[in-house]
């Protein structure tokens, strides 16, 4: 039976081995090890995927922020999201995202922003974040950096371009 939970601090090898298989480097795990240092970690929001005792996926969203000139809205990132290449397509990633949506938006209004599959991540969702005026710090597709609201009225008084933590640049 599939189980999401929160990551403990024994975890982080198992977490880290995820994300090197899924992704097949280095670098999404040495984010999220780096992410935990920082102030902009949110450990109710390190979400894992059990399956009869093992882990099998990890998901985390982190504080950044969206500055407009002088203005600066708290924002989450969706970043990263891993399933063990064995358990993929499965739903375990589906379900990571929507339970983590869900403890995004009890926690309040912030939107979350997301760099990821055009024909993934809207089935949850999400929209491209330049229909709101948000922009990714980079050059990206438009259809690739897209933006989440558990409250889309708030979404009127946000705008600007994605902050993200230093941690972020070595992926």
């Amino acid at each position: 039976m599939l189980k999401i939970g929160t990551e403990t601090p024994a975890m982080a090898e198992a977490i880290y081995r995820i994300h090197f298989e899924a992704f097949g480097r280095p670098n999404e795990g040495r984010l999220v090890d780096a992410l935990r240092q920082g102030d902009t970690f949110v450990p109710e929001l390190s979400l894992v995927a059990e399956l009869d005792g093992d882990l099998v996926g990890h998901i985390l969203f982190s504080r950044i922020q969206i500055r407009d000139g002088e203005m600066v809205h708290p924002a989450l990132a969706l970043a990263p999201l891993a399933v063990l290449p064995a358990y993929q397509r499965q739903g375990i990633g589906s379900r990571l995202v929507s339970e983590g949506l869900a403890a995004c938006a009890s926690r309040g209004s912030e939107p979350v922003v997301v760099l990821g599959h055009p024909d993934y991540y809207p089935r949850f969702g999400f929209q491209p974040a330049s229909r709101f005026g948000i922009y990714p710090p980079f050059s990206v597709r438009d259809e690739v950096f897209m933006v989440w609201a558990g409250d889309w009225s708030q979404m009127k008084q946000i705008r600007g371009k994605v902050v993200y933590p230093a941690a972020f640049a070595g992926v």
